[in-house]
């Protein structure tokens, strides 16, 4: 099981093929696994690489492990870029992924050639943000009481995912986003919500960026386009368009193929991009 110390913990990573370097960051549940089937299709291009965010799944969980930002997360896959020599990688971010590739965009701009901001729940910044939280903790308090972190995490899962995706998951997999309920709840969630970067630091932003969303959350009626709005609203900031890619949130896991074929004239643009100097 390859694994890698970086910013005080360890990692669990996955390393594919060869070429220029392309690294994954998960959002919720934080797992290699959510790349599994892109990352085989990009390998014949790249050098893929997926991980665990720190105490997640295989990763290990710091004694004292408590609190976390969205900074320290950046800080981690700063490190593991770093500690495998990958520097610099175009970086493609999903959900609360995007959220800590936003971080590593601004503060760390020399370990990027480009980067893709998949969906960042920046609930805040979209027309029902209040509600959305509302509803969000009301969903994970239900679950805590019907069966704990397990419980709970399903139904966010759910919820994000849609039930098609949710029992699409390698069983495998599942049972690891499953365990990682604690994690999230008790020590992720918190941050994620509280993260927003000022319109200053989007503004300065040198790395090439692009802001992508589910098609099916385009139309103002769909259940999840407040996804559609909060990459507006990031796209705006960066001075993009929004990218439109297959399904919903996690197009990995509902369209791998599908997704890839919108990546690579994406990938190969950023990964032709000159690395930013200080």
């Amino acid at each position: 099981m390859p694994t890698i110390a970086a910013n005080g913990t360890t990692l669990y990573y996955e390393r594919r093929g060869a070429g220029p370097p392309l690294l994954f960051i998960s959002g919720a549940t934080g797992d290699a696994g959510h790349w599994a089937d892109v990352a085989d299709l990009l390998a014949d291009q790249y050098t893929v690489v997926s991980y665990d965010r720190r105490a997640n799944s295989r990763s290990s969980r710091p004694e004292g492990y408590t609190t976390a930002s969205i900074t320290q997360q950046a800080d981690d896959a700063a490190a593991l870029l770093e500690e495998l020599d990958l520097a610099p990688a175009v970086v493609y971010g999903n959900s609360a992924g995007a959220m800590i590739l936003t971080d590593l965009v601004v503060r760390r701009p020399d370990l990027l050639r480009g980067a893709v901001l998949h969906e960042p729940p920046y609930a805040g910044m979209t027309s029902g943000g209040d509600e959305i939280v509302v509803g969000l903790q009301q969903l994970i308090g239900e679950g805590m009481a019907e069966g704990g972190p397990t419980r709970a995490t399903e139904l966010f899962l759910r919820w994000v995912a849609g039930d098609e995706v949710y029992e699409s998951f390698d069983a495998d997999l599942r049972a690891r986003m499953l365990g990682n309920g604690e994690v999230l709840f008790g020590i992720e969630l918190e941050p994620i919500l509280g993260y927003l970067p000022t319109s200053d630091e989007i503004a300065g932003v040198r790395v090439p960026c692009v802001v992508a969303s589910g098609a099916e959350n385009r139309d103002p009626s769909a259940p999840r386009h407040w996804f559609w709005e909060a990459s507006e609203w990031l796209a705006e900031g960066l001075g993009v368009p929004v990218v439109e890619t297959p399904g919903s949130h996690v197009p990995q896991a509902s369209h791998p193929r599908e997704l890839v074929a919108v990546l690579r004239p994406i990938l190969a643009r950023l990964a032709a991009s000159s690395p930013v100097t200080a």
